[in-house]
């Protein structure tokens, strides 16, 4: 009997020690990251900057897992995963955002910006910071916007004057806004994943596409496209979203850590975005399987005036406020 009870009590101990490594173990807030690019991206090397920063600062009580390569979910499906409390963190495209609110279509306007310091300018505004909340209705909340950079025309014909984008077909993120931007030079867009765009350029699915210059040189475009026109007519960036509760339901210390891990990584992403634009740039046209069309001043405002009735065809779904703002960044 006392033999039974001594045991009993090491086995009370035992259990006592494995639960209180439990509860220890369970302090630490594990915050997975998903994202659907090459770990080697802008946005790939800002979410392990992010991971890195947010360790330093936090230390043991955090533990920030990245997934690159659309490993656990892509940029259609992390939203809902966020909201389920699968993932802490998803960072999709601008125009990936339309469906859940209609403001953030503001950035897929085109000729709306022209270079990444108005882009900057807009973001960091008040205007700019308050889309963040544009999404809490539904659950989500914004924290960031990371850079990928300004987009360019390529096709297999040159395309100097909005007239010769008639007829061709486009490959287009899933966006209104962009299928709208095409249709006003005459072209067919055509919504498509991105990882079947070299394919359907390579197969004449369609004659071309609209991208940055780091995403064409990653993804090898110009070997299929034999123009590249410099136009830098549209957006291409992120926001990094999470779940509203789960953020807002952090202790004090944990949320102005992680604030500052985001801010650090946003800042080190968005630099290296306009080296890797600029440095790829380069490599695209060393290559010489693309001829790069460089507009004139009276052919880039041909292109402006026929996108241009755009913002008036959505201004009512993202308000004209937004648009003028945005607009007044352009010094």
């Amino acid at each position: 009997m006392r033999l039974f009870n001594r045991n009993l009590l090491l086995a009370g101990v035992a259990m006592a020690t494995v639960l209180g490594l439990g509860l220890d173990a369970s302090a630490q807030e594990v915050i997975k990251f998903s994202h659907g690019v090459a770990p080697d991206t802008p946005k790939g090397k800002a979410a392990e900057y992010f991971k890195k920063r947010a360790e330093e600062i936090l230390g043991d009580k955090v533990k920030v897992e990245i997934y690159p390569n659309s490993q656990l979910f892509d940029d259609n499906k992390v939203l809902s995963a966020i909201l389920r409390g699968d993932v802490q963190f998803g960072a999709p495209a601008l125009g990936k955002l339309n469906k859940w609110t209609k403001k953030l279509q503001i950035f897929d306007l085109p000729f709306l910006f022209k270079d990444m310091d108005a882009v900057s300018c807009f973001q960091d505004s008040d205007k700019g910071r308050g889309l963040f909340n544009s999404m809490t209705d539904k659950g989500m909340l914004g924290v960031s916007y990371w850079h990928n950079g300004l987009k360019q025309l390529s096709a297999n014909t040159p395309l100097r004057e909005p007239t010769d984008a008639k007829g061709l077909k486009f490959r287009i993120q899933t966006s209104d806004v962009l299928a709208a931007q095409f249709e006003a030079v005459g072209a067919v867009p055509q919504k498509m994943a991105f990882a079947e765009t070299y394919t359907a350029l390579q197969t004449g699915v369609v004659d071309g596409q609209e991208n940055t210059w780091s995403n064409m040189y990653s993804q090898k475009f110009y070997e299929v496209q034999k123009y590249t026109t410099e136009s830098n007519h549209g957006l291409l960036d992120y926001m990094v979203i999470t779940s509203d509760k789960w953020w807002k339901g952090l202790d004090p210390e944990m949320r102005a850590g992680l604030t500052q891990a985001m801010d650090d990584a946003t800042k080190y992403g968005n630099d290296l975005a306009a080296e890797l634009n600029m440095e790829q740039r380069e490599k695209t046209l060393q290559s010489g399987e693309t001829e790069l069309v460089e507009l004139t001043d009276a052919q880039f405002k041909d292109w402006q005036s026929a996108m241009k009735p755009v913002w008036d065809q959505f201004s009512g779904e993202i308000g004209q406020d937004l648009i003028d703002a945005a607009a007044a960044c352009n010094k």
